[in-house]
């Protein structure tokens, strides 16, 4: 059953054109688009590798930033519409939206391998945050808030193997003391690590 999972997850990274870290460390160890390139899933992908139309390279690279954070169709219109009230570039609010999310933030902060990983910590309630614990992966964390791993999830092997890993850099918005970390701002657009244009995204919502 782990295998089928996993072949799904690279299915998805190839069906969009490139790594969308669902795996954890395996994208950096195991990863099949490393080895072969990222050609289509199907027989004749290679031949279905054609250029596509505008409409379809903004569907495209608004299902890779769904994928990629591991959300519904349904919440990430709901967040563009709210980024869409915000002043300034609609694209840049909607990055901050998806990574002041609780499951984002657990993965940002180190303590999980992947957000598919953070976001089952937050729902089997493993995560505090202000000191509560919180069984929402899409609540949003405020810039000062403080998340925290609790005495249970410390006894996880995988998120064990998570905090011991030395070359792990936490982002210049957040800080991070052994299991505690804290948001403290959002982040600019040119701080967010995703393989996305935002911009095709903004496009094809407002076509």
């Amino acid at each position: 059953m782990a295998n089928v999972l996993m072949s799904e997850k690279c299915r998805l990274c190839r069906a969009s054109g490139g790594k969308l870290f669902l795996k954890g460390e395996r994208c950096f160890t195991k990863c099949p688009i490393d080895r072969r390139g990222a050609v289509p899933p199907g027989q004749h992908g290679a031949k279905r590798h054609q250029k596509p139309s505008d409409y379809g390279l903004r569907l495209a690279e608004k299902q890779k930033l769904k994928r990629s954070y591991n959300v519904l169709e349904k919440e990430l219109k709901k967040y563009f519409l709210e980024a869409r009230k915000v002043p300034g570039a609609t694209g840049e609010a909607l990055m901050q939206i998806l990574e002041t999310r609780l499951d984002n933030l657990v993965y940002r902060l180190g303590f999980a391998t992947s957000r598919r990983f953070a976001r089952q910590l937050v729902s089997h309630k493993h995560i505090l945050l202000e000191g509560q614990k919180v069984n929402v992966p899409s609540v949003r964390v405020k810039p000062g808030q403080v998340v925290a791993l609790t005495e249970e999830a410390l006894k996880i092997p995988e998120v064990k193997k998570a905090l011991e890993k030395k070359d792990f850099k936490v982002p210049n918005w957040l800080e991070r003391k052994a299991a505690v970390g804290k948001l403290v701002r959002l982040p600019k657009r040119e701080e967010i690590e995703s393989p996305v244009n935002e911009q095709l995204i903004v496009e094809y919502y407002s076509r």
